[in-house]
């Protein structure tokens, strides 16, 4: 699972809590970070494709932001695979 790769890496995990207070253009991640900008690109290049944060571009800015929705879902729906007794969801389906 794409999600999953993604939140293996420790600089991502940290571009993931550096959006979690709102959108921040590509300037400023980078500027937050010790490692070059085209690094730090194929990072949220990852995280984009996993659909983990989400792109918005205005004039010659690139603005980033978590997409929560993506990935609270995609953490139930394994955790509810893994742990089903401690979700509602396996519960649901064996009583229909």
């Amino acid at each position: 699972m794409a999600i999953f790769r993604a939140l293996a890496d420790p600089t991502r995990r940290q571009i993931l809590q550096e959006l979690k207070d709102g959108e921040l253009p590509a300037g400023d991640i980078v500027a937050r970070f010790e490692i070059s900008g085209p690094s730090i690109s194929r990072h949220l290049m990852i995280l984009k494709t996993a659909k983990l944060v989400e792109e918005r571009k205005a004039g010659n800015n690139v603005f980033y932001k978590l997409s929560t929705n993506n990935l609270t879902n995609s953490l139930n729906d394994f955790l509810s695979k893994i742990c089903p007794t401690q979700f509602g969801y396996s519960r649901k389906r064996r009583s229909k």
